[in-house]
């Protein structure tokens, strides 16, 4: 028998939320099939059955789980069943006949549709065809209300959401008039920003740039490989060609150690509006600008929903801010912890020139090195052509 023991996603949390059972409890299952749901204060995340068999459920929806918990089993096959004896002849039909009891797609070709989805489909009218076209393996209610238009409900119930994650634990209670609760995303963002001012030593450098090449460039490449191709998309690629010449900029403080990367991979802030996420472009030296600006297009359609995996958020080594709207001049990034850098991008307000500023761990990084890491991004964006 195999357990399914909940991983350790993440270092912020230490206990996420099991959201939802993909799989009924009792069903058979392979061992790379997606079987639950669990969330983090950043993400939610799928986990695999882990092994081959009848998967029993050993925790309810809604319950806070901690890294090494067994929240399911997986036993060996279900054994077979004799078929039953015949039945009598059935008597007539009735005029009135009752609705079948089985589930809506029980026996249907097309991806598996979780218990909740199947209930939102019947109350919204929609059609196994709409939800075979959304190309999906496993589909969830969020789906269902992203395909009928409708926002994304939170879930599970209000009380539970409430429920704090990390190392408080307290039980929930409702918010008086007045007050609104933090959304998960922003208490995430809470915990980093208040870890990093109390940890991080920051200094900050500002240098002008002419973005005009870089903004002829994005539009070239935006019709040659058919993405977008900006600023983000642009600065990640000259940001991560620096990563040989300045190995600290990527490094992360350990005591009086710096331990260097050995690739970079380059976070990126997304905030349309409904939380700031930081996805990471992994290993972005190695990768095309094609393959840069495909990633970055897929984290920001994520960011509209919240539908990132933990693994979409995790490993930056250095962080581009983004604040490219609303004529912003000059912005103040704080260093993520677990970064040395937050470099931060506003797009032109003189003509092509921009003011692009560097935040970075004293403890790590001098001056004059800072000065020296922004003239080489200086001349590798201006020299774009």
């Amino acid at each position: 028998m195999a357990e399914l023991r909940v991983p350790k996603l993440n270092n912020n949390d230490t206990a996420y939320l099991l959201v939802e059972w993909l799989v009924a409890d009792g069903a058979e299952v392979g061992e790379d099939d997606p079987v639950v749901l669990v969330e983090t204060s950043k993400a939610a995340e799928e986990l695999p059955a882990g092994g081959t068999g009848v998967l029993g459920h050993a925790a309810r929806e809604g319950a806070w789980c901690r890294p090494g918990d067994v929240i399911a089993t997986v036993s060996g096959p279900a054994p077979a069943v004799s078929p039953p004896p015949a039945a009598p002849a059935s008597p007539p039909a009735s005029p009135h006949p009752s609705p079948p009891a089985s589930p809506p797609d029980e026996g249907e070709a097309g991806p598996l549709v979780t218990a909740p989805a199947r209930a939102l489909m019947a109350e919204l009218g929609v059609t196994r065809e709409q939800v075979a076209a959304l190309g999906l393996a496993v589909v969830r209610r969020a789906d269902i209300e992203r395909l009928a238009g409708r926002p994304p409900a939170e879930h599970p119930p209000p009380q539970a959401r409430q429920a704090a994650t990390g190392d408080d634990a307290r039980p929930p209670r409702a918010a008086p008039a007045g007050e609104r609760p933090l959304p998960r995303v922003q208490r995430a963002v809470a915990r980093a920003v208040e870890l990093a001012h109390r940890t991080i030593p920051a200094a900050y450098l500002v240098v002008r740039m002419d973005l005009g090449p870089a903004l002829a460039r994005g539009a070239t490449l935006t019709k040659e490989v058919r993405r977008p191709v900006g600023l983000a998309e642009l600065f990640v690629e000259a940001v991560a060609g620096l990563h040989d010449r300045f190995p600290l900029f990527f490094a992360t403080v350990d005591g009086d150690r710096a331990l260097l990367a050995d690739t970079p991979h380059i976070g990126l802030t997304v905030d349309l509006g409904d939380g700031l996420y930081v996805p990471v472009v992994h290993d972005a030296a190695r990768r095309t600008t094609r393959d840069i600006a495909t990633t970055v297009m897929r984290y920001r359609l994520a960011a509209t929903t919240g539908d990132f995996r933990e693994r979409d958020l995790s490993g930056a080594n250095f962080v581009i801010t983004l604040h490219t709207e609303g004529g912003v001049v000059l912005a103040i990034p704080f260093v993520f912890p677990g970064t040395s850098c937050a470099l931060a991008v506003t797009a032109p307000q003189d003509g092509t020139l921009a003011d692009i500023g560097l935040a970075y761990d004293h403890r790590l990084i001098n001056g004059r090195d800072a000065a020296l890491f922004m003239s080489a991004l200086k001349a590798a964006v201006e020299g774009l052509t």
